[in-house]
């Protein structure tokens, strides 16, 4: 059932008469960011006590008259002066847990997530007047505070909101709200350095979490009885279909936040407490990258660079998804971006828009699949090529004949490592001459959590057990002299330790010894020891090279270790 809307309120509790409501109206419609509240308190149909009472009906929230209240000093000094006057709230009262404000809008999520971190402590708002928590403020604070000081020291956050703030002025008084949480969590996502939103229903409230450097953090939850006009919000910026709820969708938005442009892509997925729905924020400025900078090894680093030049063959990047895979890649064609060379990609979607390169995208609903795609790429006479993925057994022919036949190939594997990747194409049914043949190189990439510049501590090597030394291949004499480091946390880091992912690489290079062991079916720990012996370097020592550096800890590279690599002898 549609909540009423403001006006319809004001007039039912007799506040206002519907001929003052349609003048208001009229003039909201002429231009400008006014509220209808606002509106009618400028023509003195009523005033800022009614407005917040009809608001705190229409939403369900507990309106407060706080001339109502004593509010006793301790409570008062819960918070301070410059956060009162700065956010606009007056405390009222402690409660077990908690300390409740009064607010002109309670449903600012993001003002309230602010001010639980700022505070210590946890929040609960109540609907009050503007006027009313002025007057509270001057009364307890001796402070009288204007609009234009309320919005001062908001930083970052303020110019986020603006930039989002276009949808709320022309929202009508019902959708406003859910509007303005929505671009709340979108801009606090943005300014944490989020890769994910996940919007999660559970059977008591909405479940938030932002995926930061690589581990989902959960953020303040959303009260269950906004579920379904934030999932529609959602699902309508994202041109998905509101009323389908029984079939996964997929969609993409676009917006420009802090003078950038981010796209952000969508998929949803009933559940059993309803839809969970992800957005992968989808950041320009922070993947289209330069070769140079993705954290390859100096000599892994002169490898790529010199195979990437090559004019035939595949090349292919394989790890789990959100290990930097698209970024790999996209550094490796913007390289060989330049006049004289025709680029082409199949992506499924297309992540990120790259000029001078022709991109085409993948709709498995008219039959473009990847295959299709690559077979029409061909006779289009490119010199580059990227397939998004190789998932079956036509893709990676056609890829493997193109490579054959004058092309470079770019594409990607989901396999554990690098050597696995050869027996994956033959387990898909690639004749294993053809694997050995025309396959370049192989590169198996995962993402640790970087130590944050600004708090990273030295360590002491001598309080470090063997054993954990001996879990990433290393003997105490390996680490003498060296200078290792930990994670402490600061404001930089958000209390984590860390900021920032860098890349860890293993690179497989098709030398004879190992194109005869794909000829052949080898297993792959034949693969993999003769890929070593010619130079290989393993991801577990690629991360060990990253602690000496003291770019990250040997707990991060433990994330990324497989079993059958660990050296506790």
């Amino acid at each position: 059932m549609a909540k009423k809307r403001i006006g319809q309120i004001l007039i039912e509790m007799g506040y206002v008469t519907q001929a003052e409501v349609d003048a208001a109206l009229a003039d909201q419609k002429k231009g400008g960011s006014k509220k209808l509240g606002e509106l009618l308190v400028e023509a003195k149909a009523c005033d800022e006590e009614q407005v917040a009472k009809a608001i705190a009906h229409q939403h369900s929230l507990k309106y407060c008259q706080i001339s109502k209240f004593s509010v006793p000093p301790d409570v008062v000094s819960a918070v301070a002066k410059d956060v009162a006057t700065e956010v606009t709230i007056m405390p009222l009262k402690k409660g077990k847990r908690s300390l409740v404000v009064a607010a002109e809008n309670p449903l600012d999520f993001f003002q309230l997530d602010n001010l639980r971190f700022r505070l210590g402590v946890e929040v609960e708002a109540v609907i009050a007047s503007r006027l009313e928590i002025l007057a509270a403020i001057n009364k307890y604070y001796g402070e009288t505070l204007g609009l234009e000081e309320a919005m001062e020291g908001m930083g970052e956050e303020i110019a986020l909101k603006r930039d989002l703030q276009q949808d709320v002025d022309e929202a009508d008084g019902d959708d406003a709200p859910i509007i303005r949480l929505v671009n709340q969590i979108i801009a606090e996502a943005v300014k944490k350095r989020a890769s994910d939103i996940h919007v999660e229903p559970m059977e008591r409230k909405v479940r938030l979490r932002y995926r930061i450097d690589g581990d989902c953090v959960e953020q303040e939850p959303i009260p269950k009885k906004l579920q379904g006009a934030l999932l529609s919000r959602l699902k309508i910026m994202a041109k998905m279909k509101p009323e389908e709820k029984r079939t996964p969708q997929d969609g993409r938005i676009k917006l420009r936040l802090a003078g950038r442009d981010i796209d952000f892509r969508v998929n949803s997925l009933p559940a059993t407490h309803g839809e969970s729905i992800v957005l992968r924020i989808l950041d320009k400025e922070s993947a289209l990258v330069d070769l140079e900078i993705l954290g390859l090894h100096t000599t892994d680093f002169e490898k790529f660079n010199r195979i990437i030049k090559r004019p035939n063959g595949i090349f292919l990047v394989t790890g789990p998804t959100g290990s930097g895979k698209t970024t790999t890649l996209y550094a490796a064609l913007k390289k060989l971006n330049k006049p004289d060379v025709k680029i082409i990609t199949a992506e499924n979607p297309v992540e990120y828009n790259l000029e001078g390169i022709n991109q085409a995208e993948v709709n498995h609903e008219i039959g473009r699949t990847f295959s299709v795609i690559l077979k029409a790429m061909l006779r289009q006479a490119p010199n580059v090529i990227l397939v998004g993925e190789i998932r079956d057994e036509e893709t990676a022919t056609v890829g493997i004949q193109a490579a054959l036949t004058g092309h470079l190939v770019f594409s990607t594997l989901h396999t554990n490592d690098a050597p696995s990747s050869i027996s994956r194409l033959t387990d898909m049914g690639v004749k294993p001459f053809l694997v050995a043949s025309a396959v370049l190189a192989i590169l198996a990439q995962r993402l640790l959590r970087r130590l944050c510049p600004k708090c990273k501590e030295p360590i002491e090597i001598r309080d470090l057990p063997d054993w954990q030394l001996a879990s990433v291949g290393l003997k105490p004499e390996q680490v003498r002299g060296k200078q290792l480091f930990g994670p402490v946390g600061c404001d930089n880091c958000n209390g984590s330790g860390y900021r920032g992912r860098l890349g860890v690489y293993e690179l497989l290079e098709m030398g004879p010894q190992v194109r005869e062991l794909a000829f052949n079916e080898a297993h792959t720990t034949e693969i993999r020891k003769a890929a070593i012996q010619n130079g290989m370097t393993s991801l577990q020592v690629d991360g060990v090279r990253k602690v000496l550096d003291g770019l990250t800890t040997i707990d991060e590279v433990l994330v990324i270790t497989h079993r059958q690599d660990l050296k506790l002898a």
